[in-house]
């Protein structure tokens, strides 16, 4: 089987997307993207929470990369189009999953998006995120609907900790864009320096 990089927010849909890629005997690498201070510490404490659950349920080690996020954030608060905000943070995370991807000799990556859930999750916003990389992007989940992957988190036994208390991501813009063009994003991110931010992001991340 493959190995992949997975995106773990701490919500209830990364564990269940983690769940299938694990059963399937895929070798998963976790990243967490640590948006403090637009959060709190709940967030990391429910992904670690979850790969301890997986970890023993499928007796696998699941390194977890936290690379912190919120400096980034707040780049491109101060720099770029707010109503755009949301696809250009995905675009950061994806680049850095890449690297850890490319550091740990991973040939995927993958996440618990499912389609339009969330306005970063439209379909012209995920071509627009997943465009800043290279690697293939596997979506377990893709085509399921919320109840349908709250019932597996149940199973599984991590809705308890997805559904924790915890404050959410507060950079989230008033109104975020549901369409995009890779025409206006590329404009957007030519305001700041790419490399720079995705180097920094890499150099302070910490592996648990």
């Amino acid at each position: 089987m493959a190995r992949g990089v997975m995106l773990m927010s701490g919500g209830i849909d990364s564990p269940v997307a983690l769940h299938y890629l694990l059963r399937q005997g895929h070798d998963v690498i976790a990243v967490h993207m640590d948006n403090r201070p637009f959060t709190d510490d709940s967030p990391l404490e429910k992904v670690v929470d979850h790969l301890a659950l997986l970890r023993e349920r499928y007796h696998q080690p699941i390194p977890l990369y936290v690379v912190p996020h919120g400096s980034t954030q707040v780049t491109l608060m101060r720099t770029t189009d707010r109503h755009v905000g949301c696809i250009l943070c995905r675009r950061f995370m994806w680049r850095s999953a890449e690297k850890v991807a490319e550091r740990e000799g991973a040939t995927f990556l993958a996440t618990g998006e499912a389609l339009g859930q969330v306005a970063s999750q439209t379909l012209s916003n995920m071509r627009s995120a997943t465009a800043a990389v290279r690697l293939p992007i596997v979506r377990p989940l893709i085509g399921f609907d919320k109840q349908e992957i709250e019932a597996v988190a149940k199973e599984i036994d991590t809705y308890s900790i997805s559904t924790r208390p915890g404050v959410c991501c507060q950079a989230v813009p008033d109104k975020p864009a549901t369409r995009s063009n890779l025409i206006q994003i590329g404009r957007e991110e030519e305001r700041v320096d790419v490399d720079q931010i995705v180097d920094d992001c890499l150099r302070r991340a910490r592996v648990m």
